[in-house]
């Protein structure tokens, strides 16, 4: 059985940085693909990145515009998403996501069957 438990979030102004983690466990197989989702209040959730856990490679929503960085590490058990040049539209709730992966590009929540409680990140202007 696959679990996620996602630490990092919290409040920094327009410009600042946040790192996200997400650790994993469980067969890796069920966890090879894993994703950042985020929802504001009100909103739809809209997916951030995804990255496949065995060779690295991500994917990013189009408005990331190159600020984040979704990586992991050697063991392949956690994995980070740097967040630099934070905006206001950037505040939302994040999730962090698991699963099998599948021929996509990751970012829909039907690839992943484990989902993380989710962290806060407030952008102030």
């Amino acid at each position: 059985q696959v679990e996620v438990v996602e630490s990092g979030g919290g409040s920094v102004q327009a410009g600042g940085s946040l790192r996200l983690s997400c650790t994993a466990s469980g067969p890796i197989y069920e966890r090879n693909r894993m994703a950042y989702f985020r929802q504001a209040p009100g909103k739809e959730r809209e997916a951030v990145a995804s990255l496949w856990m065995n060779n690295g490679g991500t994917v990013y929503a189009d408005f990331v515009k190159g600020r984040f960085t979704f990586s992991r590490d050697s063991a392949w058990n956690t994995a980070y998403l740097q967040m630099n040049n934070l905006a206001p539209d950037d505040t939302a709730m994040y999730y962090c996501a698991a699963g099998p992966g599948s021929g996509g590009n990751g970012l829909v929540t039907a690839d992943y069957r484990t989902w993380g409680q989710g962290t806060q990140v407030t952008v102030s202007s």
